[in-house]
């Protein structure tokens, strides 16, 4: 199957490419920076997902994976929410493709709990509502799901991975003391958007149990 990521550059939507290729996929990749994949595979378009006149125009994927994001940047709207409407209504809903199978977008914890930058926030949790419209509006012909990620050990994360005592405040708020890999969560995206044929309209959250951490307080018995 044909498959177009956004954001492939580096991070997990690097990782979701070469997830796709090993699993013998075409992968065309769309990123502000230069590709850094080589394979035969793998075609790589530098545009910006917020202006549609960038996009290549003669693609029709099978499934779309919207990973392209920034954080506390001044766009994070613009590029996390505005970008994933505009390439999904230009290549699922626009562009006359009858061949698409699958919708995956890449949220955040951040869109459930309202945790960290508040524009980053705000655009997730707006990707999460706009993932259920998508839902709606493709069945029954094709599916669309989320994948929302808390902590995952990427460069753009750099900042509280490196910091030792704010890494140990994570760790004691995360049940299973670590972070996912961008390697795990390709493999979440690949579930959703190949195997599973069912879902659609769900919002995953993959945070190694962070947003669920509650401790019951109450008398001790005797």
């Amino acid at each position: 199957m044909d498959v177009l990521i956004t954001g492939t550059s580096s991070g997990i939507g690097r990782a979701t490419a070469l997830k796709f290729l090993k699993e013998g996929h075409r992968v065309f990749g769309l990123d502000i920076l230069e590709g850094t994949i080589e394979d035969p595979s793998y075609l790589h378009f530098v545009a910006d997902v917020r202006n549609p006149e960038e996009y290549p125009p003669d693609i029709k994927p099978h499934i779309l994976v919207n990973n392209a994001g920034t954080q506390n940047s001044g766009a994070d709207i613009d590029v996390n929410l505005k970008g994933a409407i505009r390439v999904t209504e230009y290549y699922v809903f626009r562009n006359g493709n009858d061949r698409i199978r699958a919708v995956v977008n890449v949220g955040s914890s951040s869109g459930h709990t309202g945790s960290e930058f508040f524009e980053y926030a705000a655009s997730k949790g707006g990707l999460i509502a706009y993932t259920k419209n998508v839902a709606l509006r493709l069945a029954p012909r094709a599916i669309c799901n989320s994948i929302d990620p808390g902590g995952v050990m990427t460069e753009l994360n750099a900042p509280v991975m490196k910091d030792e005592l704010l890494w140990n405040r994570i760790m004691e708020l995360t049940p299973l003391k670590r972070w996912a890999t961008p390697e795990e969560i390709a493999d979440w995206i690949y579930f959703v958007a190949v195997v599973n044929r069912f879902m659609t309209g769900q919002n995953l959250l993959i945070d190694g149990g962070e947003a669920g951490c509650a401790e019951f307080v109450w008398p001790e018995s005797d």
